[in-house]
């Protein structure tokens, strides 16, 4: 009968798992990584969407201007910003995740060529088994037969 694993046992190995921290450290460095990019994008690209645009921000907020409908602001420059943070962070997790997935590639090929090459180097390294007793007997036979004749 299998034991029942209590729930903080399992809660355990799930958090110990080397996946869960791989997790981690990939959102931490995540979020880091998307302030870098917003700054980027408040610093450099809004000013140019505003230069582009010919739209004066008073507040500092406004970004490729806005328009008005029944009284909704819709703030399309906001809207761009977004999207263009979101494209920068995109390219560079796919650019990131294919060089890892590039890197783990070259790594599992290295590991099967060495494990071939142990397998190849003991194959040759390996003795000759010896023989049963029955392969020794026939053997025997066989040298007696051809003896006689």
């Amino acid at each position: 009968m299998a034991e029942k694993k209590s729930f903080l046992q399992e809660f355990k190995e799930f958090a110990l798992k080397g996946n869960v921290m791989d997790m981690a450290v990939g959102v931490i460095i995540g979020a880091a990584f998307g302030n870098i990019v917003t700054a980027l994008t408040t610093s450099f690209i809004n000013p140019l969407i505003q230069a582009i645009t010919g739209s004066e921000s008073a507040d500092g907020v406004t970004v490729g201007g806005q328009f008005t409908v029944n009284g909704a602001v819709f703030d399309y420059g906001a809207f761009i910003s977004a999207v263009i943070n979101f494209l920068i962070i995109a390219l560079i997790l796919f650019c990131m995740l294919k060089a890892i997935n590039k890197a783990t590639k070259a790594a599992e090929e290295a590991a099967k060529k060495l494990k071939k090459e142990e397998e190849k180097k003991a194959a040759e390294e390996a003795p000759a088994p010896e023989p049963t007793k029955e392969e020794l007997l026939l053997t025997e036979i066989r040298d007696l037969l051809k003896d006689k004749k």
